[in-house]
């Protein structure tokens, strides 16, 4: 019911902010009341992108090893591995920036009117003769053969300028 909601909204929040003993306290508050391990461990695999992402991110791979061996031995074996888990999250730098980001990358294409940008031509793959004498592929210059940075516009030319790592105004 109800509560299987407010234990794991009390996990998020006490990894998140930096708690681990009351991280582990929900944690075995879920698993001892019966909550799917599979379940718990999905949560984790959200949280290692969404909450921590960046500043640490090795965190996703935790979570997804977390995952792999609970599905592999289940309970109660794998209630050590969730918690190893739950404490590396509740120890490991935060950060939303990506979270953040891509929020603001939805709420661009949501607030869009009219028809899409395309994709500029230069950035288009060109597997038959017609598309390169479109222009397709025209003018890209591919980074790994270069030495310094490249100089080229990757945004449709209507977003050019566009930073989603910045906060939006709404």
């Amino acid at each position: 019911g109800e509560e299987h909601y407010n234990c794991i909204s009390a996990l998020h929040k006490s990894m998140r902010g930096s708690d681990e003993n009351a991280s582990l306290y929900w944690l075995a508050r879920m698993l001892e009341g019966g909550e799917d391990p599979l379940y718990v461990a999905r949560r984790l695999v959200r949280f290692a992108s969404e909450d921590i992402g960046l500043a640490d991110p090795l965190a996703l791979t935790q979570a997804v090893a977390a995952y792999q061996g609970c599905h592999f031995i289940g309970m109660p074996e794998c209630e050590v591995i969730l918690a190893q888990c739950v404490v590396y999250f509740a120890r490991a730098p935060k950060s939303i920036e990506v979270y953040k980001a891509y929020s603001n990358v939805k709420e661009c294409l949501r607030m869009h009117t009219g028809p899409l940008p395309p994709v500029p031509l230069h950035l288009r793959n060109a597997p038959t003769r017609l598309m390169k004498d479109l222009g397709y592929g025209k003018g890209y210059k591919y980074n790994p053969i270069y030495k310094e940075p490249v100089e080229q516009d990757y945004l449709p030319q209507e977003l050019k300028g566009t930073d989603f790592f910045k906060e939006r105004k709404t």
